[in-house]
């Protein structure tokens, strides 16, 4: 049988409708991501994913529900790894207007303060395994969890070779006098690149496929600049609601965006350890 048409089964079964049609959405690049429109003209999203992958991602996509007001997709479903969301409207237009509202809901989403670092549960970065093991300081957080284990995934991969590789575990010895603690561990969606922003009509519809945890609200802003998530519109009405400190943009950005460049290493290879070697040899202190 067909694996669209195996899909369209299941979803009709998990749900009590009628699936009428079946189509492959653009940007699951790490996974299959299927809109489905149901009797009646409801559509829903449909990710078949490994099953813990679907649990997790469906748990965080609650927790942001249940511990914020950031727009997400509603879980509709998930079990056995078929993972079912709402569809949400979107048409692309973000402009100066939406950059200010997203600005709104992250410094909103970064002002709720969790225990520690890290998560209840470990989670997810696309479809690699994410550690959130609570951890006091946030300097030994970013440090071991981030920039150690990540460094020693892409290095076991051949993402990244070894003067890198020493030269990241030199610079994660010395994390303690580069970065700062935040006021509290803030809530963070985690994967921020444009493709995860929904916008539709000069306003933020959903953020979709989080990589949930409480960290420095820093390490999601440098993400934003990493991919141009969002422009100068963006940053100036964060800064007004929640001050960015001086020397971000100058130094601690690019500190912060070696664990995203790893993260990219490992699944995709390409230029992304280059770019890691060279704020190891060139951007950092």
């Amino acid at each position: 049988m067909d694996r669209r048409l195996q899909i369209g089964e299941a979803v009709a079964a998990a749900l009590g409708t009628t699936v009428l049609t079946t189509r492959r959405l653009a940007g699951g690049c790490v996974a299959d991501v299927l809109l489905l429109e149901l009797e009646g003209g409801r559509r829903v999203v449909c990710k078949p994913l490994a099953p813990e992958h679907a649990r997790i991602e469906a748990a965080m996509l609650r927790a942001l529900t249940a511990r914020s007001a950031l727009p997400v997709p509603a879980v509709l479903h998930e079990s056995h790894g078929l993972l079912i969301l709402e569809h949400i409207e979107h048409d692309g237009r973000m402009g100066e207007s939406g950059e200010r509202h997203a600005a709104e809901l992250l410094a909103s989403l970064h002002g709720l303060a969790g225990p520690a670092f890290g998560f209840d549960h470990d989670t997810l970065i696309g479809p690699l395994h994410q550690p959130c093991p609570p951890t006091a300081s946030w300097r030994e957080f970013f440090a071991e969890h981030r920039l150690r284990t990540f460094g020693a995934l892409a290095h076991r991969r051949g993402a990244i070779g070894d003067p890198c590789w020493d030269r990241l575990r030199r610079l994660a010895d010395q994390i303690g006098a580069l970065l700062d603690e935040p006021e509290h561990p803030s809530l963070i969606h985690g994967d921020l690149w444009g493709g995860n922003v929904l916008a539709h009509r000069g306003r933020i519809a959903a953020f979709i496929d989080p990589a949930v945890h409480h960290a420095h609200p820093e390490v999601e802003l440098a993400y934003t600049t990493l991919f141009s998530t969002f422009g100068p519109a963006f940053y100036e009405r964060y800064h007004q609601i929640r001050p960015i400190r001086p020397g971000f943009f100058e130094q601690r950005r690019d500190i912060y965006n070696l664990y995203p460049l790893l993260v990219h290493a490992i699944l995709f290879g390409g230029s992304y350890g280059e770019q890691v070697d060279d704020i190891l040899q060139h951007g950092t202190p």
